[in-house]
């Protein structure tokens, strides 16, 4: 009987890295997080507010911290940071083989700054320094959202030589000024005379919540169009094509980056690429297949962070081969004809609205977990 394959493992020979998308102490200290690493190809993890809510939230297993940090006195606030930073050191120590291994490449866990200050450019740096200094891993990486004050504290923050995943990124023109931002950060350093080859960065381009938003839309239009049968039917045509079509374009505009003058420059000092991170890669219509956003991105020098559950799907069934660079024309078609009259969907504006969604999605299971652990903080000083 024949093993059966697993699809993750193909991925890596094509120059593509899977980060899993999801952090717990349960999957650090039961092994687990090992498991991901040796048997599904696993080179990295990001983490997000809402996934600490849901590891945190509830969980006996870190009461005994909570209680310590009780008898020290501490703010829910710090309990919360102490909680989560044991979290993401303990992770980074799992990875720091392959991220020696990898040269930097790979073996990265990304923390992301405090959600409440993502238009806050003086306190997303302020921030980004603190966090990197007191988790002390040479493989964290930074999460600062890719706002417009975002992207200079993205700057800086590089300019002063911590890792940095850009999060948030939905539009091609935020890719495009989040990669110049890159860029900025490290001629900064290299004109002060600092080495730039340890520094990496990701920008984590968001997929899913794009799709789901405009499908919303176009299934509006289709209402609208009642019995316009050749209407109805080129607007069913972009359903679930948009995300793939836009994270195209973005691609092929980082391959006009690393080719120009600019960039030849850095590279030549050491410089590594911003990688192209695929995010929100969890299918949410049932009526898709559960790895589109796998199998249609695959290519050089780039990272898909998946769900645990995409990652045993892909593992499963994933059709593996390089695909990001390819149907290029068919993806400029696809965002094009949302501009046509009888269509009609504006996608800047759309893509306005997932970034202050996003945020929102990030500050609200903040706050949440803050409360709850408050009312856990208030339980077990009573106990």
């Amino acid at each position: 009987m024949t093993a059966a394959v697993n699809h993750i493992l193909e991925i890596k020979d094509f120059g593509q890295s899977i980060w899993m998308d999801n952090l717990s102490r349960d999957l650090v200290q039961s092994g687990e997080l090992i498991d991901w690493i040796e048997n599904q190809g696993v080179r990295g993890v990001t983490s997000n507010p809402a996934i600490f809510e849901k590891a945190i939230a509830g969980n006996a297993i870190y009461d005994a911290d909570i209680e310590a940090g009780i008898r020290a006195k501490k703010s829910v606030l710090e309990i919360y940071e102490s909680l989560t930073f044991d979290d993401i050191r303990n992770a980074c120590d799992i990875f720091r083989p392959i991220y020696d291994q990898t040269d930097g490449l790979d073996g990265y866990i990304s923390i992301e700054v405090p959600p409440t200050i993502s238009k806050d450019t003086q306190s997303t740096i302020t921030e980004a320094h603190r966090y990197h200094k007191v988790i002390d891993r040479p493989n964290v990486m930074i999460k600062i959202p890719g706002t417009p004050e975002g992207l200079p504290a993205v700057e800086q923050v590089i300019a002063d030589g911590i890792s940095v995943n850009v999060t948030l990124l939905f539009s091609v023109q935020s890719y495009i000024d989040t990669a110049w931002a890159y860029i900025r950060g490290l001629e900064k350093r290299v004109a002060e005379g600092k080495d730039i080859s340890n520094i990496s960065s990701v920008a984590s381009f968001f997929l899913s919540r794009i799709d789901s938003k405009i499908d919303d839309l176009l299934e509006e239009r289709i209402k609208e169009a009642g019995d316009n049968a050749a209407l109805v039917e080129r607007l069913k045509a972009i359903e679930g094509k948009v995300a793939i079509a836009n994270a195209k374009i973005a691609y092929q505009e980082y391959l006009k980056i690393i080719r120009s003058d600019r960039w030849k420059a850095l590279s030549a000092k050491g410089a590594r690429v911003q990688r192209l991170l695929w995010a929100s890669t969890g299918t949410k219509n049932p009526n898709y297949s559960d790895v589109m956003y796998v199998d249609e991105l695959i290519g050089p020098d780039t990272v898909n962070t998946l769900p645990p559950s995409t990652i045993k799907a892909c593992a499963d069934h994933c059709d593996v081969d390089n695909r990001v660079a390819t149907n290029v024309e068919e993806a400029q078609q696809v965002i094009a004809s949302l501009s046509d009259p009888d269509i009609y969907i504006d996608l800047e504006q759309v893509m306005v609205e997932l970034l202050e969604d996003g945020i929102v999605k990030f500050v609200q299971p903040f706050e949440s977990l803050l409360h709850s652990l408050e009312e856990k903080v208030n339980r077990l000083a009573t106990v």
